[in-house]
């Protein structure tokens, strides 16, 4: 176990290679090393102490990519402050319930994405931020708020801007944030994620350096890192995928983190030839943008040797396209959530293409993973269907401000439930099967949805698929399918019972298909299935006129 900090990790590895590249934007050729990253971080945690940021404060990092965002989290880590992330697809109302329920002292945000003006939103819910001067807010509705802060030079009323912060901070003995640094704990929370909310209000999950610190090495450890490797980075920093996975796997091995604001196919593939990176990351729908981009050849990405692909289903096809094709024949899958740090499982780099592709691997170690039967309680015998639960250094401190929620999640043995279904195997690889919620009962089968999508994703016309219940009154569900055709290629739903025919069995078939251009998103690239069984449901009653 690593016991430091995240400030500390930061500061050893600086001063064991103070001259390697730490942070790369490959496509405005900007360059930070350990050294000139860390002595931005003292900067900017003087700057944000002139401001009143203290130890155990709450604050919200609200942007996409931007080259200060691991400044202000490793900022905040140095003064022993909490890094809220925000979720850059959030508007009003989510905004309003984190900002209140995360009891931010501080938020800290850019202009916004697509058609989101963040510096409009939170002006509309603090109207108080153009009548007070800054640093002495008063708001009705978030009495914690004491700053907003622009991550930029842009200047706004009532907002702080970065260069105003690091000008404020020169003011500030670099002694006290010493002083501070070290009354720091491991344990102490330094991050807090709330989760995507696909299904009910948010929980912010508490998280602390020895979870994500830890959680990161071993995910490192898997894919054989050394301060050689270079990883594209194309995933939300919001998220643990780009925290922990990314930055803390990189961070714990002195490699570099070549990263892009925001995903774009075209840009991560310049960037890999560019940077010659040896890892890139990814959801699947990423890794198929990046596979099926018209100018894919163009690339060379020969230096590609391992990554991820995780955050929802993984399509067997897919793993073994990105394994041939991308040169990523080391790839690995990472499973967990974010109450688990988030790693709990992962295959190694070394594992045969068939494990790699088909299992999210072995336990971590030090991580005590069981397959437990959500009737019983009991751990289920290999090879049989259970719910993914574990126990060890990985699992959060809690949800704030939300014990009993905590309590549901971590049962009296200290094992956290995950909601999801898997299966042991006799080598100790787990496969994951489906979540509790998305199972499909249809007239009291038991329809997973997982099985339904890798089976149909065998047609050569889909591209990708997504399977979720669709209410009926008949049966009180049925399987709706929602496919993504490939370009110029075309598909009845007729084909798709066909394919299905002597190889599934009849009540698996699904009742509703619906060929759709893209899949709804989490703003970190989770697919809400909620949201399609609310778009089959309604097509189903008002297109189709079924009436069970």
């Amino acid at each position: 176990m690593i016991e430091l900090t995240l400030s500390q990790l930061l500061r050893e590895k600086t001063r064991n290679n103070p001259e390697q590249e730490f942070m790369v934007y490959a496509d405005r050729d900007l360059r930070f090393t350990y050294a000139q990253f860390d002595k931005r971080v003292d900067d900017l945690a003087c700057g944000l102490y002139a401001i009143g940021v203290r130890k155990g404060d709450h604050l919200g990092i609200w942007a996409t990519n931007v080259p200060d965002w691991l400044t202000y989290m490793f900022a905040c880590a140095r003064l022993g402050a909490v890094a809220v992330t925000v979720n850059t697809s959030y508007k009003l109302h989510e905004l309003e319930y984190l900002v209140k329920q995360a009891d931010l002292t501080t938020l800290c945000l850019t202009d916004g994405v697509k058609d989101s003006n963040y510096v409009s939103m939170i002006k509309e819910l603090v109207p108080e931020l153009d009548e007070y001067e800054r640093g002495c807010l008063k708001s009705k509705r978030f009495p914690c708020l004491k700053n907003v802060v622009f991550m930029g030079p842009e200047k706004y009323r009532g907002l702080y801007s970065t260069p105003e912060l690091l000008l404020l901070g020169q003011h500030v003995d670099i002694e006290i944030i010493h002083k501070i640094e070290s009354e720091v704990t491991p344990e102490d929370v330094v991050n807090m994620q709330y989760t995507s909310g696909t299904t009910g209000f948010p929980k912010g999950v508490m998280l602390t350096s020895r979870n994500i610190i830890n959680d990161g090495f071993i995910i490192g450890e898997r894919m054989r890192y050394t301060e050689k490797d270079k990883l594209c980075l194309v995933v939300p920093l919001f998220h643990c995928f780009g925290i922990v996975l990314g930055v803390m796997a990189v961070l714990t091995h002195g490699g570099t983190h070549v990263l892009l604001e925001t995903f774009d196919p075209l840009v991560a593939l310049a960037s890999i030839q560019k940077e010659k990176c040896t890892s890139l990351y990814g959801v699947p729908t990423m890794f198929i943008a990046e596979l099926n981009h018209p100018m894919f050849s163009m690339f060379d990405l020969s230096s590609l040797r391992t990554g991820i692909m995780a955050g929802s289903g993984v399509p067997v096809e897919l793993m073994k396209r990105v394994n041939d094709e991308m040169h990523m024949t080391e790839i690995t899958s990472v499973y967990g959530l974010t109450e688990t740090s988030p790693g709990m499982t992962q295959s190694h780099w070394n594992d045969s293409l068939e494990v790699r592709a088909t299992t999210v691997g072995d336990a971590f170690e030090g991580i005590d993973v069981k397959v437990l039967d959500p009737e019983t309680g009991k751990e289920c015998p290999v090879g049989v269907q259970g719910e993914m639960c574990c126990k060890g250094w990985n699992v959060m401190k809690g949800y704030y401000k939300m014990p009993e929620a905590t309590a549901e999640t971590i049962d009296k043995n200290g094992y956290l439930h995950s909601g999801d279904l898997g299966i042991k195997d006799e080598n100790g690889n787990y496969r994951i099967t489906g979540r509790i919620k998305d199972m499909i009962i249809r007239g009291g089968e038991n329809i997973y949805p997982r099985e339904i999508e890798e089976f149909l994703s065998q047609m050569p016309e889909i591209k990708d698929i997504q399977v979720a219940g669709v209410k009926s009154e008949r049966y009180g569900e049925i399987t709706g399918a929602f496919i993504i055709l490939h370009e110029g290629k075309t598909l009845t739903e007729q084909d798709v019972i066909e394919f299905c025919r002597d190889k599934l069995s009849k009540y698996k078939w699904p009742q509703l298909v619906m060929f759709v251009d893209e899949f709804p998103l989490t703003g970190s690239g989770k697919i809400q299935k909620f949201k399609l069984t609310e778009i089959g449901t309604k097509y189903r009653r008002e297109v189709l006129k079924v009436n069970d």
